[in-house]
């Protein structure tokens, strides 16, 4: 190979191998043979090749929340953090940008972390942004996609469309047939696919859709204040909502309290996360549960599989929902 120090290049021509496969050798990737591995290892000591330092990863996995400012995200850090300790590794927590994408300064900032691996809640990355954290070996996945995930991107995500099915289903099989519905923002993913599930019950006991019961919320209190009112003040008001999340329900119950509604003698009310304080509301709130500490779970394992190199039979993977019945909700006199 000539005198002073070896290229890794004049290296890999020596064995009759390509640069690519000698770096994967070196960097102990799992798609290099163990023959091959040793021949290079062989090669690397006889030339005095020194490979170059590389930053050593944290053992860390970094999960990024738009906020973090309730118990649906202490949820998700629960999951995350049991699993995270079972393989020695412990959570960073960021706060950045929103439902889309997180912050623009948000990528360098992850590659000086150096996590071993990334879970994005909602936000999504540009195809720049998802080569740059390929190129630095960070794995990434999005929990609770706003939109449609790239095909070649991972995700967990709840069974949405069922569970505003089972909802919907829940309310019908009580007697109701005014049913108002408050989603959350109408761009996201598990917005659209609870209100299908809302629809397709409907339509399934041949009710007739009535687009003034439906209202767009924004997943937290106020938008189950301010919707939960609209829909109290109709002169034909529904005997029944279904809020989108937990925490519309309790804004619901404010807008009933307000007008003078009672839950559930005059107005039954399902909501959708099952989050610790749904069971201690008064009443006890009939929800969807939406298996968030199994879902950060799920993630936190993807990450570390891809990250051994471990083949995935699937990168999208859907999680099932389940109706927990409680006080909030009665049959219709």
């Amino acid at each position: 190979m000539g005198a002073g120090k070896p290229t890794l290049a004049q290296i890999a021509q020596s064995l009759d191998l390509s640069t690519a496969t000698v770096s994967k050798a070196i960097n102990d990737k799992p798609d290099v043979s163990k023959a091959t591995k040793k021949k290079v290892e062989q090669a690397l000591k006889d030339s005095g090749y020194r490979k170059k330092a590389q930053n050593k990863k944290a053992q860390c996995i970094e999960i990024v929340f738009q906020e973090l400012e309730n118990l649906w995200e202490i949820e998700v850090l629960r999951g995350l953090t049991e699993c995270a300790a079972e393989h020695g590794l412990s959570v960073v927590v960021t706060e950045s940008g929103d439902h889309q994408h997180p912050a623009s300064d948000w990528a360098s900032g992850v590659i000086a972390r150096n996590p071993v691996g990334v879970i994005l809640v909602f936000s999504s990355l540009t195809e720049n942004e998802a080569s740059l954290l390929s190129s630095k070996d960070i794995p990434f996945i999005i929990l609770d996609p706003s939109g449609a995930p790239s095909p070649n991107s991972m995700s967990v995500r709840a069974d949405n469309w069922t569970g505003g099915l089972l909802a919907t289903r829940h309310l019908i099989a009580l007697g109701h047939r005014r049913i108002g519905i408050i989603t959350g923002p109408s761009n996201m993913l598990c917005s659209k696919a609870r209100l299908d599930g809302y629809h397709a019950a409907l339509e399934e006991a041949e009710i007739k859709i009535d687009d003034n019961l439906c209202r767009e919320g924004n997943f937290q209190e106020t938008g189950g204040l301010v919707q939960g009112e609209s829909l109290l003040s109709m002169r034909q008001p529904p005997t029944a909502i279904f809020t989108c999340s937990d925490r519309q329900a309790m804004g619901v119950y404010e807008a009933a309290r307000r007008l003078g509604f009672s839950i559930p003698q005059d107005l039954s009310v399902v909501g959708f996360d099952d989050i610790q304080t749904a069971a201690y509301m008064g009443p006890s709130l009939t929800t969807v549960r939406q298996p968030l500490r199994e879902m950060a779970s799920c993630a936190a394992e993807m990450l570390l599989k891809s990250r051994q190199g471990r083949n995935q039979t699937h990168n999208s993977v859907i999680l099932p929902t389940s109706l927990i019945i409680r006080n909030s909700t009665q049959s219709i006199g």
